[in-house]
Parts: structure tokens; C-alpha cells; sequence
């Protein structure tokens, strides 16, 4: 018998902060979340989302952002969805980190 991890959670590659370069990137940084902190540092902005195609269809730009969005919640940071896959596909099929987008509300609370 064989002893381990799962499949599934052995398949999704440990996703890491590279604070210098300002992105979320998988250890063999070919795929990768960019984002920028403004607003003295209490905003992310996600940028761009980048995985190459080899490696698509993994769910590699979910398990990026998942990682940005727990960044941001753990940090108390707001989000602001630049990146289209952010915008478009990641947030629709994730509605519960809607909350941590940022708005014009909370700016002029500030």
C-alpha cells in the first residue's frame, strides 16, 4: 500500500511572495501573479496573471490567486482586480472574496 500526500493536493505546486519582484509565483517562477501595493501600502492591485501553455488547464492562475486574496485578507488589504482573469473569471467563480475589493466607498472612508 502505498502512503502520502493525495493526488490532487501533490499536483498544485507550492506558490511563494517574491516581494522584490512584486508577484506570486510557483517555485520554478514560470507562472505568476503580479501586484503592486498602493494607497501607503493598504491596497493590492493584481496586475496581470501569467501562466505558460504548458502549464495550462492545471488551475495554476486560481491557485495564484488564491494565494494573492489570502495575502491580502491575512494583511487586511483591499483588492482592486486589474487583471482581467482576476476580473472576468477568478472573481465570478469565487464571489466570497468580493469583499476584499476595494471601493471608492472605502477610499472616502479613509
Amino acid at each position: 500500500m502505498a502512503t502520502g500526500t493525495s493526488g490532487a493536493a501533490a499536483a498544485l505546486p507550492k506558490i511563494v511572495l517574491n516581494e522584490k519582484q512584486k508577484k506570486f509565483e510557483t517555485e520554478d517562477k514560470k507562472a505568476y501573479l503580479e501586484c503592486e501595493l498602493i494607497n501607503g501600502g493598504k491596497v493590492m492591485d493584481i496586475i496581470h496573471t501569467f501562466v505558460p501553455s504548458s502549464k495550462r488547464g492545471l488551475g495554476l492562475a486560481s491557485h495564484l490567486s488564491v494565494a494573492a486574496f489570502n495575502y491580502a485578507q491575512s494583511n487586511s488589504l483591499s483588492v482592486i482586480p486589474t487583471c482581467s482573469y482576476i476580473s472576468e473569471t477568478f472573481l465570478p467563480k469565487n464571489p466570497a472574496w468580493k469583499s476584499l475589493l476595494y471601493s471608492e466607498d472605502l477610499k472616502s472612508s479613509m
